[in-house]
């Protein structure tokens, strides 16, 4: 089996905790009381959502390619 690589966005909540958020996977987001939990549950959340698009023979997508950047856009009205 190959490797795969994917990218996971992990936000902190007001509330506490993060949630973890897989970009290349729609609707793969799941979340943990603290980073160590959420980098857990993401790996989790992964494997299921690859094994239910092993079961639906469909294309299983990997970020090994992939990374994320940013951009800092001036003059734009933040809102709360």
């Amino acid at each position: 089996m190959s490797k795969l690589s994917y990218n996971v966005i992990f936000r902190s909540e007001p509330e506490g905790g993060f949630t973890a958020m897989v970009p290349s996977l729609p609707g793969c987001v799941t979340y943990g009381r603290n980073l160590q939990e959420a980098q857990k549950m993401a790996v989790d959340a992964i494997k299921g959502y690859i094994m239910s698009l092993k079961k639906h023979k469909e294309l299983i997508p990997n970020d090994r390619e992939s990374f994320f950047g940013s951009v800092d856009i001036k003059g734009t009205p933040v809102y709360a």
